[in-house]
Protein backbone atom coordinates (compact mmCIF):
# COMPACT_ATOMS: atom_id res chain seq x y z
CA UNK A 1 0.00 0.00 0.00
CA UNK A 2 1.40 3.35 -0.78
CA UNK A 3 1.25 6.44 1.20
CA UNK A 4 -1.35 8.20 1.42
CA UNK A 5 0.35 11.35 0.23
CA UNK A 6 2.06 9.38 -2.47
CA UNK A 7 -1.27 8.80 -4.29
CA UNK A 8 -2.65 10.71 -6.77
CA UNK A 9 -6.32 10.64 -5.22
CA UNK A 10 -4.98 12.66 -2.10
CA UNK A 11 -3.23 14.68 -4.48
CA UNK A 12 -6.37 15.71 -6.30
CA UNK A 13 -8.22 15.62 -2.63
CA UNK A 14 -5.14 18.59 -1.68
CA UNK A 15 -5.67 20.02 -4.98
CA UNK A 16 -9.66 20.35 -4.55
CA UNK A 17 -8.24 22.34 -1.06
CA UNK A 18 -5.87 24.30 -2.93
CA UNK A 19 -8.42 25.87 -5.02
CA UNK A 20 -10.87 26.17 -2.37
CA UNK A 21 -8.29 28.47 -0.92
CA UNK A 22 -7.57 30.67 -4.04
CA UNK A 23 -11.20 31.08 -5.06
CA UNK A 24 -11.88 32.53 -1.87
CA UNK A 25 -9.29 35.02 -2.48
CA UNK A 26 -7.40 33.55 0.71
CA UNK A 27 -3.48 33.97 0.91
CA UNK A 28 -1.43 31.08 2.21
CA UNK A 29 -0.71 33.21 5.11
CA UNK A 30 -3.86 34.38 5.69
CA UNK A 31 -5.34 30.25 5.84
CA UNK A 32 -2.52 29.30 8.40
CA UNK A 33 -3.52 32.57 10.57
CA UNK A 34 -7.07 31.16 10.74
CA UNK A 35 -5.47 27.44 11.48
CA UNK A 36 -3.21 29.00 13.93
CA UNK A 37 -0.08 27.53 12.19
CA UNK A 38 3.06 28.97 10.69
CA UNK A 39 2.30 29.67 6.77
CA UNK A 40 5.03 26.68 5.96
CA UNK A 41 2.06 24.66 7.41
CA UNK A 42 -0.15 25.45 4.06
CA UNK A 43 2.77 25.49 2.24
CA UNK A 44 3.83 22.29 2.60
CA UNK A 45 0.17 20.60 2.48
CA UNK A 46 0.11 22.30 -1.06
CA UNK A 47 3.32 21.27 -2.28
CA UNK A 48 2.80 17.97 -0.80
CA UNK A 49 5.33 17.68 1.53
CA UNK A 50 3.23 17.41 4.23
CA UNK A 51 0.27 15.12 5.30
CA UNK A 52 -2.94 16.10 6.70
CA UNK A 53 -4.33 13.59 9.36
CA UNK A 54 -8.23 13.85 9.77
CA UNK A 55 -8.79 16.47 12.45
CA UNK A 56 -6.38 18.67 10.58
CA UNK A 57 -8.32 17.61 7.14
CA UNK A 58 -11.84 18.95 8.79
CA UNK A 59 -9.99 22.19 10.50
CA UNK A 60 -8.48 22.86 6.92
CA UNK A 61 -11.81 22.21 5.56
CA UNK A 62 -13.81 24.53 8.20
CA UNK A 63 -11.74 27.39 7.60
CA UNK A 64 -12.12 27.36 3.71
CA UNK A 65 -16.22 27.08 4.56
CA UNK A 66 -15.71 23.21 2.69
CA UNK A 67 -17.99 20.22 4.37
CA UNK A 68 -15.06 17.68 4.76
CA UNK A 69 -17.77 14.80 3.49
CA UNK A 70 -17.12 16.53 -0.22
CA UNK A 71 -13.79 16.12 0.26
CA UNK A 72 -14.49 12.40 1.08
CA UNK A 73 -16.95 11.77 -1.75
CA UNK A 74 -14.38 12.76 -4.06
CA UNK A 75 -12.01 10.69 -2.55
CA UNK A 76 -14.64 7.97 -2.62
CA UNK A 77 -15.55 8.18 -6.35
CA UNK A 78 -12.19 8.51 -7.79
CA UNK A 79 -11.83 4.63 -5.93
CA UNK A 80 -9.32 6.00 -3.13
CA UNK A 81 -8.03 2.21 -1.90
Amino acid sequence: MKKAIATQEYRNLIAWLKQARKNSGMTMRELAQMLGKPHTFVQKVEIHERVLDVYEYTVYCEALNLDPRDGLVLLKRQGFH
